[in-house]
Formats: C-alpha cells, structure tokens, sequence
C-alpha cells in the first residue's frame, strides 16, 4: 500500500457516528460520538470535520471504508447510502467493512450486539446468523477465544479504514448493507388516505 493513500472511514451501525481519516499507516483524525438517533444528520458535518482535523479535502481522497453491518438496521443504510454517494460523486472507491472485521482481533471471537440478549456472529466455516449470547459464549470457548461483543469499539472507524486500505484496489462493486434479520419496522396497518381529484 503507497505511503500516501488516504482513506476515510466511517459507520453508523450501534448507538454512534464514527469517523477516521487515514494516510498510509497514520491516523491523522478520528471521533466517534455516541448517539441514539440523529446519525442522518450528523454524519456529513461529523466527516466534513474529521476531514478538516486531519488538514484534508474531499477531492483529496483515494478510498472511502464504510461498516455495513450487522446492526441498527436504519444506521446500515444511512453509512452505506453516504458511502455509495459519495463513492460515485468523488469517482473513488468505497470499500464494505462487516462488524465482525471491525471488531475482531487477534485471539477474539467477533459478535455484534443485538436486543433481547442475542448477538450475531459468525462462526468458523458458517453463515453469519442472530443468536442467543450464551450460545456465542460457548462458540468462543470451543473455540478457545475471548468473546468481544462490543457495541461501539473504541477505534471503529479507524478499523474500517485501515481494513479499506488494504482492498480498495480489489473493490469492484458498491458497499451492500449485511442485515441479518428483518427491519424492526412494520408496515402501517392503515390503509393509505384517498386521493380525490379536485
């Protein structure tokens, strides 16, 4: 990877917006706020200043790192949509990170918290799927690995952008969100309002 490339990435998938701005193996800015709803609106003032800290512009760019999931099914789409748009916009790369990449470290079994005490996870040689945590417990201890099921890792965004880095040049389509169960949205039961011609 040349010294120089610069990668921004950032995510939206828990309970936070988080950016990272790299250049070969530096950081040169990075935040992650924690918040429950107004990603949509945060995210692009929150990229714009990690850009600005890290003495960066847009057109600057060589690659974009986007988390795709698993995880708040609303946060997936909002970091992915940015990713897709600015990706065609900027003509770079943008390069999908799963959840489980961004948390995984060496002697660590990776899970993305979900509600009502489950997680999703990917065992060895399996599909990623939504399961009960003890059942990831006892994954990681056959498997003899810490489990690490954090919500908001502290460096996130930095991980995206470093594992971006190392692809970007392989990437050959756009970032897709992974949702590995159904949105927690219903459709309205209502039916639509009547439109009468005036």
């Amino acid at each position: 990877m040349p010294s120089d490339v610069l990668v921004l990435g950032f995510d939206t998938s828990a309970a936070h917006c988080a950016a990272a701005l790299l250049q070969g193996d530096v950081i040169l800015a990075q935040t992650c706020e924690e918040m429950t709803r107004g990603q949509a609106e945060r995210l692009m003032p929150l990229l714009e200043e990690v850009l600005a800290k890290g003495g960066a512009t847009w057109a600057d760019l060589d690659a974009l790192g986007v988390g795709i999931g698993p995880g708040n099914f609303t946060g997936i789409r909002i970091a992915v949509s940015a990713a897709r748009g600015l990706a065609l916009g900027l003509e770079i790369p943008a390069v999908g990170v799963n959840g489980f990449e961004a948390r995984e470290h060496t002697g660590t079994f990776a899970a993305v918290p979900a509600p009502r005490d489950q997680v999703y996870a990917h065992p060895p040689g399996e599909d990623p799927r939504l399961m009960p945590l003890a059942e990831a417990h006892a994954i990681a201890t056959a498997l003899r690995l810490e489990l690490v099921a954090e919500a908001t890792p502290p460096h996130i965004a930095e991980t995206i952008a470093r594992r971006a880095a190392e692809r970007y040049k392989d990437a050959t389509s756009a970032p897709a969100p992974l949702y590995l169960r159904a949105a927690d949205a219903a459709p309205a039961k209502n039916a639509p309002p009547t439109l009468i011609d005036g």
